[in-house]
């Protein structure tokens, strides 16, 4: 898979989804990003965040009581993530690693230690932002 398989933004009625692969340079320059994410972004998560950290590395190492947490949570964000996950197969009874697709709360993820997350095989894909906390955000 290429880098820039996950790097896109798409927007619905109640959302923007933006792909994990994103830097906060990259996002302040893309043109369909909002402008009023482009305003959060450049008025309060670059006070704690490098241009050069991508979403997806970002996400993975946030903590909970961070002023990022702060901010992703007046955002009202949520995470999509694949987690590995033990299966059973019908016929073989053998175990079976399989990922699975997840969408997690930013409390979920942050509640998560370093160590659960890399045992489990975290890798972050996207970012769910809601519209209408980014309505009710004020910059």
């Amino acid at each position: 898979m290429r880098d820039n398989d996950f790097k896109y933004v798409m927007m619905d009625v109640g959302n923007i989804y933006l792909g994990a692969r994103f830097s906060f340079g990259e996002l302040l320059s893309e043109e369909q990003v909002p402008f009023k994410l482009k305003a959060v972004i450049n008025h309060y998560i670059l006070k704690e965040a490098a241009l050069e950290n991508t979403l997806e590395s970002q996400f993975y190492y946030l903590e909970k009581g961070t002023f990022l947490y702060d901010v992703f949570s007046q955002l009202k964000t949520r995470v999509k993530i694949n987690i590995r996950k033990e299966r059973r197969t019908l016929l073989t009874r053998r175990e079976k690693q399989q990922y699975q697709e997840k969408i997690v709360s930013l409390r979920e993820l942050a509640e998560m230690e370093l160590p659960e997350k890399k045992a489990s095989g975290v890798i972050v894909r996207e970012i769910v932002i809601s519209k209408l906390g980014l309505m009710n955000f004020s910059v």
